[in-house]
């Protein structure tokens, strides 16, 4: 079974479902995924309705250590993205169907 989805999947299943050529499912799906990075740099948060919030928190510099040599290096502080999924989505991944 595979686990990955990738952008190419995704403009072959806009181009079989919708009808549109490749080059627009490709371009639709480009356009999407940039509105998702810019809203997020620019506010740190973006809310996609029945379906979850993103927040980017910046995580602070801590001291990690290599497991295979045990060495200690600081890791420095960064941004991570965090993902909360919204109420609908939770009851759509845990629906029971009923046999």
């Amino acid at each position: 079974m595979r686990i990955n989805l990738t952008k190419k999947d995704l403009v072959n299943l806009i181009y079989m479902q919708l009808g549109f050529s490749k080059q627009i499912s490709e371009n639709l799906i480009d356009d999407f995924l940039q509105t998702i990075i810019n809203n997020l740099t620019k506010e740190k948060t973006l809310k996609l309705s029945k379906f979850g919030t993103f927040n980017i928190r910046q995580k602070k510099p801590r001291v990690g250590r290599n497991p295979k040599t045990k060495e200690k290096a600081v890791i420095t502080q960064r941004n991570v993205v965090l993902f909360k999924p919204s109420k609908e989505f939770k009851d759509f991944i845990n629906l029971k169907y009923d046999k």
